[in-house]
C-alpha cells in the first residue's frame, strides 16, 4: 500500500504542476500533507515536516546567502567580462546562444555546486534570451542537463556518496567514467545545437545592429505614446523585420544596415554593452574593486572544493564581506539586499516547501517501500547484468528520491545483489551515476528552484521540456559506459 501511495503522490504532484493546476509551492506542501493523512499518519505530519525542514535548512541557508553573494558580484560587474566573451561567440544567433548556454553551464559546473552554476549561467544568458524573444525553457533545460553530466565530478556529491556507501575510492569510480561522461557532454552540446537550430528557424538570425535598432524604435514608440505625439520619429511602420539566415555564412547581417554612425564606437562594441542587460554606467559598478572581488570568488570556490568550512558558512561569510567592502554605507547594503530579496524569498520558499514533500516521503516509509519494490522486482536472470539494471534504475530513483536516499539506501542493496553474481561494486557505483542529468531537474533538488526562479520559468513547463532530453542524455552515458566496457 505504501508503494502505491508513494508513486501516486509523486504522479499527482507532477501532473498538477505540469498542468498548472497548482503552484509548485502549494503542491509541495498540500499534496504530501493529504497523502500523509491517507497513509494514516496524519498525527505525525508535524514531526515529518520539522525533520524535513531540519534536513534542508542548511541548504536553504546556503542558497539564500549564495544568491546575495552572486547578486552582489553581478551588481559590481565581476561577470561583465564573462558576458562580453559569451556575446562575442554568440552574436545574436539563437543557435550559438543555446550552444553557449551549454558550454557556460558545463564550465561553471566545475565548482561542483549546481546553485552557483545556475546563478551565473542565468545571469549571463537571461538578457540575451529575453532580448531576442528566445524560449527560456530551452535555456533552463540545457543548463540543467549540462550541469547534471558535470555533477558527477568527485566533489559534486553523487560520486562521493557512492564511494562512501560502497567503501570505494572516488577516483576509482570517476576516472574510468570520464570517456562515457565526455560522450554525455557531447550529447548535451549536440542537443543544444539542434534546439538552437530550432530557435533559429523560429526567430531567424539577427545581426547585433538589428537588435539595437529594434530597441531604439521601441523606445521611440514608447516616447511617442507618452508625449502624445501623433507621428513616430523612426521609420514608417516602426517595426524591424528579423533577418532570416541565408546561405552558409550565418552572419545574419541585414542588407543595407549601416556599418556605423557618427564616428562613434563600432556597432559590435556598442551591442556588447547593450545586450548584456547590465548597464555599463550603473552606480553599483566597482571597477576599482574588480580584482578584490575576483580573488574573493576564487577563494570561496577553492574553500568549497577543499571543504574548509560548511558551504552555508562560507557563503554567509563571503556575502557579508562582499557587502561590507563593496557597499560600506548601510543604506547601500540595504538597497542591495532588497534588490535580491525576491529571488531569495522564491528559492528559500521552494526549499522549505520541498522539505514537507521529502519529510513525508521518508517519514511515512514511502521511499523505502518504493525502493524495495523496485529492487525485489528485478528478475533473478538479470543478476549478471546488475550494473545495467543499476544504471536503468538510477534514472527514476534519483528523480523521485534524494541522492542521499538512493546512494545510502538503495545502492548498497543493488551492489550486494550484483556481488552475488560476480559483478564488481565499482561497476555498480559507476552505473549509479548515469541518472544525474535527470536528477538535476527533480523537484527534490533545491538548485532547480534557483534555475527556474531566476529565469522566471514555470517549474511545470521546465519539467515537461527537460525530462525527455535528460533521459536521452542519461541513456547515452549508460550506452557509452557499456560500449567502453566501463559498466
Amino acid at each position: 500500500m505504501l508503494t502505491i501511495l508513494g508513486f501516486t503522490m509523486i504522479a499527482t504532484f507532477l501532473v498538477l504542476i505540469m498542468m498548472k493546476k497548482m503552484s509548485p509551492i502549494a503542491a509541495l506542501v498540500l499534496i504530501p500533507a493529504l497523502f500523509c493523512v491517507f497513509v494514516g499518519k496524519g498525527a505525525h505530519l508535524g514531526d515529518y515536516v520539522i525533520e524535513g525542514v531540519g534536513t534542508l535548512a542548511p541548504t536553504a541557508a546556503m542558497l539564500m546567502f549564495a544568491i546575495v553573494y552572486f547578486g552582489v558580484m553581478i551588481d559590481v560587474g565581476l561577470f561583465d567580462p564573462v558576458v562580453r566573451g559569451i556575446l562575442k561567440f554568440c552574436k545574436a544567433d539563437p543557435m550559438r546562444i543555446v550552444v553557449g548556454t551549454a558550454l557556460l553551464a558545463a564550465i561553471v559546473s566545475l565548482d561542483g555546486d549546481g546553485s552557483t552554476t545556475f546563478m551565473i549561467t542565468v545571469s549571463a544568458m537571461y538578457p540575451l534570451y529575453k532580448r531576442l524573444g528566445m524560449s527560456l525553457v530551452v535555456m533552463t533545460g540545457v543548463a540543467a542537463t549540462a550541469n547534471g553530466v558535470m555533477n558527477t565530478l568527485p566533489w559534486g556529491g553523487p560520486t562521493a556518496r557512492a564511494a562512501t556507501a560502497l567503501k570505494l575510492d572516488a577516483g576509482d569510480i570517476f576516472v574510468p567514467m570520464i570517456p562515457a561522461l565526455a560522450v554525455g557532454l557531447v550529447c548535451v552540446i549536440a542537443l543544444s545545437y539542434v534546439l538552437g537550430l530550432r530557435e533559429r528557424k523560429r526567430l531567424g538570425v539577427l545581426s547585433l545592429a538589428d537588435v539595437l535598432e529594434r530597441e531604439k524604435e521601441e523606445e521611440n514608440e514608447n516616447e511617442t505614446v507618452l508625449v502624445g505625439a501623433g507621428a513616430s520619429s523612426g521609420s514608417g511602420d516602426g517595426k524591424v523585420r528579423l533577418a532570416k539566415a541565408t546561405g552558409g555564412s550565418g552572419s545574419g547581417t541585414e542588407a543595407g544596415a549601416p556599418a556605423g554612425s557618427g564616428g562613434g564606437p563600432d556597432a559590435d562594441d556598442v551591442d556588447d554593452v547593450r545586450l548584456q542587460g547590465l548597464d555599463p554606467n550603473r552606480p553599483t559598478l566597482r571597477p576599482k574593486l574588480y580584482w578584490f572581488n575576483a580573488l574573493l570568488t576564487a577563494v570561496l570556490i577553492a574553500a568549497m572544493i577543499m571543504e574548509l568550512l560548511p558551504i552555508p558558512v562560507l557563503f554567509l561569510l563571503a556575502a557579508a564581506l562582499a557587502l561590507t567592502v563593496n557597499f560600506p554605507h548601510i543604506p547601500d547594503q540595504r538597497e542591495r539586499l532588497a534588490a535580491h530579496a525576491d529571488n531569495v524569498l522564491n528559492v528559500s520558499g521552494m526549499v522549505f516547501a520541498a522539505a514537507v514533500f521529502t519529510g513525508v516521503l521518508q517519514g511515512t516509509g514511502m521511499v523505502d517501500s518504493m525502493a524495495k519494490w523496485l529492487v525485489d522486482g528485478i528478475p533473478d536472470g538479470m543478476g549478471p547484468h546488475m550494473a545495467l539494471v543499476t544504471g536503468a534504475l538510477s534514472l527514476p530513483l534519483t528523480y523521485f528520491m534524494s541522492n542521499d536516499g538512493f546512494y545510502f539506501g538503495v545502492l548498497p542493496v543493488l551492489a550486494e545483489a550484483g556481488a552475488a553474481h560476480g559483478v564488481s561494486p565499482l561497476e555498480i557505483a559507476r552505473a549509479s551515476l548515469v541518472g544525474q542529468p535527470l536528477h538535476m531537474s527533480s523537484p527534490l533538488v533545491p538548485a532547480v528552484y534557483v534555475l527556474v526562479g531566476m529565469a522566471r520559468v514555470d517549474f511545470g513547463d521546465h519539467t515537461k521540456f527537460v525530462v525527455k532530453w535528460a533521459v536521452l542524455t542519461s541513456l547515452v552515458v549508460l550506452g557509452a559506459g557499456i560500449l567502453f566496457g566501463i559498466i
